[in-house]
C-alpha cells in the first residue's frame, strides 16, 4: 500500500520539511517536494498541518494481565495512537507481576494478542515488587525495556546496589519510582497550600528527592544506567542536574500535569489524585526550568486508568493515577511551545529522539525509515472531553481545559492505527 501525505511541514526535531510524505511498503520513501500519485491513498492536509515522529511513552499501565477491568492492551493501545504514541513502555505492576520469564510471558501474550503499537514491557526489579528477593532479570533481560518496580520504591539500598550490579552485567537500566514510605506518614497530596487549608494528609517532597539522593550515590558507585520516573519535586530537578555535571549516568522523566498544574489547583475530586502528587508553584517553576536547560530528559504520562468507582471516593480515599495519553502532546504544545517556553523541536526531543535513544527505539523518521509518524492540526482547538477517551480510564486534571492540537492520523509500520473522523 502507498500513502501520500501531502502539504505537510515535517518536524523530525533536527529538520524541518514542507512539501508531501510519501510511504510505500511500510516505509517513508520521500520527504518534501510535491508527489503526484496515481495508486496512492492521498490525505491532502492543505499546510494546515503538522507531521511529527511517532511518540514513545516510556512510563505507561496497560493493566493486563490482571486488571483488565481498568485498561486492557487493546484499549490502551487504542488511546495511545490517537494521543500520537507508536511505541509505548509498559510498566509491571500486574497480576502476575512480571518477575520471571514465565510470568512475562503471560504479559507477552496478552500484548500480541492485543497492541495496535509497539509495546516494551518492564521486568519488575524483585520478585512481586516487594523488595525482598530480586527478579529474575537475567532471563527476562531481552525481551524488557528495563527494569522497575514501579509503584514502589525499592526501600532497601542493599537491594537496589544488587538490583544495579545485575542490570549493569546485563546492559539493562534501572528505572526507579522514587518514593521513602517511611515519610509517607499517611498522605495523599502534597502537604503544602491545598493540604493545610483543607485538612488532608500531605506527601513531603523528601519522601521522593530522598531516595533518589541514596540512587544517585549507588549509581556514581555501581556505574549502571539509571532512570528516574516521574520526578516533581525542585530538590529532584537539583539533585539529577548536579549528579550529570559530574558525569553520571541518569536520565529522568516528568509528566504533563506537573507541568501545568500545582497543588493549588486541587479541588476535591479524584481526578487530580496521582503520585507523586501535584506540588507547588516553585516546584512547578523548577521543573520548566529543568525541561529548558536539558536536565529532565522525556515527558512521559505515567497512563494510569482506574475503574469509575476506585475514583469516586474523594481526594483521600480513591486510587492514585490519572490517564494522559490522549492530551499529553496537546497539552505541552499548548502550555510549552504556543507560550514560547520551548520549541516544537525540543518538544519532539522530549517526546520522541530522547526516549527512543536511551531505551535503544529504533524509531528514527528519515527518508528509507519505517514510517512511525503522527500528523496533528496545531490550530484546532478542542475541550477536554473524557467521554471521548478510547481508554477505558477517564480520570483527568485536563478535564475541561482548551487545547491546541488534534491528532489527525497515526501510522506504524505504514499501517493506519488511529484516523480522526471527519466533523
Amino acid at each position: 500500500m502507498e500513502y501520500v501525505m501531502k502539504n505537510v511541514t515535517v518536524v523530525t526535531g533536527d529538520a524541518v520539511h514542507t512539501g508531501d510524505v510519501v510511504v510505500r511498503h511500510g516505509r517513508v520513501v520521500s520527504m518534501g517536494g510535491s508527489v503526484c500519485a496515481d495508486n496512492a491513498r492521498v490525505f491532502d492536509f492543505q499546510n494546515k498541518a503538522v507531521l511529527l515522529p511517532g511518540f514513545v511513552d516510556v512510563h505507561v499501565h496497560l493493566r493486563e494481565p490482571g486488571f483488565s477491568y481498568k485498561e486492557t492492551v487493546e484499549t490502551g493501545t487504542a488511546s495511545a495512537a490517537r494521543g500520537g504514541y507508536t511505541t509505548v513502555c509498559a510498566m509491571p505492576n500486574l497480576n502476575p507481576v512480571p518477575d520471571s520469564l514465565d510470568n512475562l510471558k503471560v504479559q507477552l501474550s496478552r500484548i500480541a494478542e492485543g497492541a495496535s503499537i509497539d509495546v516494551l514491557p518492564y521486568g519488575a526489579i524483585t520478585v512481586g515488587e516487594k523488595g525482598e528477593v530480586l527478579a529474575d532479570m537475567e532471563a527476562m533481560a531481552e525481551y524488557v525495556a528495563a527494569f522497575s518496580d514501579d509503584g514502589r520504591g525499592v526501600q532497601s539500598e542493599d537491594m537496589m546496589r544488587k538490583a544495579m550490579m545485575k542490570a549493569k552485567s546485563l546492559g539493562k537500566i534501572i528505572a526507579a519510582h522514587c518514593e521513602d514510605n517511611d515519610l509517607l506518614f499517611g498522605g495523599y497530596i502534597h502537604d503544602g497550600v491545598y493540604a493545610k487549608a483543607h485538612g488532608h494528609r500531605g506527601i513531603c517532597s523528601e519522601s521522593e528527592w530522598g531516595q533518589i539522593k541514596r540512587d544517585l550515590k549507588l549509581v556514581e558507585e555501581i556505574g549502571c544506567a539509571y532512570h528516574v520516573c516521574h520526578i516533581s519535586t525542585k530538590e529532584s530537578v537539583q539533585l539529577i542536574r548536579e549528579a550529570k555535571a559530574r558525569g553520571v549516568n541518569v536520565t529522568c522523566e516528568t509528566a504533563p500535569h506537573y507541568l501545568i498544574l500545582t497543588d493549588e489547583d486541587l479541588q476535591e475530586d479524584a481526578r487530580f489524585k496521582m503520585n507523586p502528587p501535584l506540588r507547588s508553584k516553585e516546584d512547578r517553576a523548577a521543573l520548566i526550568e529543568g525541561i529548558v536547560d536539558g536536565t529532565i530528559d522525556m515527558i512521559a504520562t505515567d497512563h494510569a486508568p482506574h475503574s469509575a468507582e476506585e475514583k469516586s471516593r474523594g481526594l483521600e480515599k480513591s486510587a492514585m493515577g490519572v490517564v494522559g495519553l490522549e492530551t499529553a502532546f496537546a497539552a505541552m504544545y499548548t502550555h510549552l511551545v504556543k507560550t514560547g517556553i520551548i520549541t516544537m523541536e525540543r518538544l519532539v526531543e522530549l517526546m520522541h529522539t530522547a526516549p527512543c535513544r536511551r531505551f535503544g527505539i529504533g524509531s528514527e523518521l528519515k527518508e528509507g525509515g519505517i514510517a512511525n509518524f503522527t500528523v496533528f492540526d496545531l490550530e484546532k482547538s478542542y475541550i477536554v472531553d473524557p467521554s471521548e477517551f478510547k481508554t477505558m480510564g477517564r480520570a483527568t486534571p485536563f478535564t475541561g481545559m482548551e487545547l491546541f492540537g488534534r491528532c489527525l492520523l497515526t501510522m506504524k509500520d505504514g499501517a493506519i492505527v488511529w484516523q480522526e473522523e471527519e466533523k
